[in-house]
Formats: structure tokens, C-alpha cells, sequence
């Protein structure tokens, strides 16, 4: 009976020792588990890690694409008066003007990172100073004044209006005021020109 048990003591112990794949660890043993070993990544291996980089939208700790937003309000505001600097002066039956100013350009600019999609927007306020000169009465005479574009939004374009404002002039009067705000008005055209090239840059920033 003792020689049995024995052997059935034996075989236990042998299949704990066999099958157990758990380090007991005492204190002062420091060789329990192997620490992994540092291994060189293979040129393979970082061309791979470069390329779901370089395809990942936003910032690099953002790989999985999860919410994230960009101000990019400097730079509209900055690249809005470069574009609009540029436009061209226009002239009209009676007169001719130009953009001499962008006196106000308020509002901004950002980019979110949905989903690993990026969605762009941004919603501005601008006023332009003027200055041309009209035949008003019979003679040409200078005008100054100021064009003021309400609240735009990214996509609303083509609901682009201006208001105008004229320096007063007690020698001008309001049908020849009307007139002048219509011409002015000719300037919309131009000025959505250059905030559709905005809109388009915006979606490479």
C-alpha cells in the first residue's frame, strides 16, 4: 500500500512539474522570467511602419484617426487679405474702383479629424475700404467708402452679399449713391473668385 502511494505521490508530482508554465517567483530571485530581447526592425519593417504613417489623417499620435481638431484661424486670416489684396480694379459705365484695404477680417478656421476623416470649416466677417471715381453730375468725382461682407461659412458661397458704405458727401446724392452701391456690387464676383481658391486650399492644410 505505502509502495502505491508513493507512486501515485511520484506521478503527481511529475505532471505538475511537466505541465505548469508559471514562474513562482521568490524574493531575491532575479532569473525567474527572460526579459524579451531587443531586436533590430528589418528595412521591410520600417519601410511598412513609414507608409501607415504617411496614410494616417491628423497628427502622429492620432493614428486611429479618433477626434481631433486643428485651429488653422493664422493662417486663413493671413492667406484672406493676401488673396483679396490681389484683385483687380474694375471699371464701370460711369466710373471705375479698386480694393485698396481689407480693414476687417474677422473669424476662423479649422480642421477635425473624424473617423480618419477630416472635415473642414470656417465661418468669417470681412470689410473692404474702396476708393474710385464716378461722374457724378456731369463731372468725375472721387469716392471712398467701405464694401462689408456679412458672416460666410465654408460650402455658402454663391450666398455671397455686400453692403456698401460711402463717405459722406454732401455733393452726392442718393440716386447717384444707389447707382455707385450698384456698381460695387460687380465686385462679388471677383471676391468669391478668390474665397473658392481659400476653400480650396484649406482642404491641404
Amino acid at each position: 500500500m505505502e509502495s502505491s502511494s508513493g507512486e501515485a505521490e511520484a506521478e503527481a508530482e511529475a505532471e505538475v512539474k511537466g505541465s505548469s508554465y508559471t514562474y513562482w517567483v521568490r524574493e531575491g530571485v532575479v532569473d525567474a522570467a527572460p526579459l524579451p530581447l531587443p531586436r533590430k526592425l528589418s528595412n521591410d519593417e520600417v519601410a511598412a511602419i513609414h507608409q501607415n504613417t504617411n496614410n494616417a489623417l491628423g497628427s502622429v499620435w492620432n493614428g486611429a484617426g479618433t477626434w481631433e481638431e486643428k485651429n488653422l484661424s493664422s493662417w486663413a486670416n493671413a492667406r484672406i487679405k493676401e488673396l483679396l489684396a490681389c484683385l483687380p480694379s474694375l471699371e464701370f459705365t460711369t466710373g471705375k474702383a479698386q480694393i485698396c484695404q481689407v480693414s476687417k477680417c474677422a473669424g476662423d478656421a479649422f480642421v477635425v479629424t473624424v473617423r480618419n476623416k477630416k472635415r473642414f470649416g470656417y465661418t468669417y466677417q470681412l470689410t473692404l475700404k474702396f476708393k474710385g471715381e464716378w461722374q457724378v453730375q456731369g463731372e468725375a468725382k472721387e469716392i471712398n467708402g467701405h464694401m462689408q461682407i456679412p458672416e460666410f461659412s465654408f460650402g455658402e458661397l454663391d450666398d455671397l452679399q455686400v453692403d456698401v458704405q460711402m463717405s459722406e458727401d454732401k455733393d452726392v446724392g442718393e440716386e447717384d449713391k444707389m447707382r455707385i452701391a450698384q456698381d460695387l456690387k460687380i465686385f462679388l464676383q471677383p471676391i468669391r473668385g478668390k474665397l473658392l481658391q481659400f476653400e480650396d486650399e484649406i482642404k491641404y492644410r
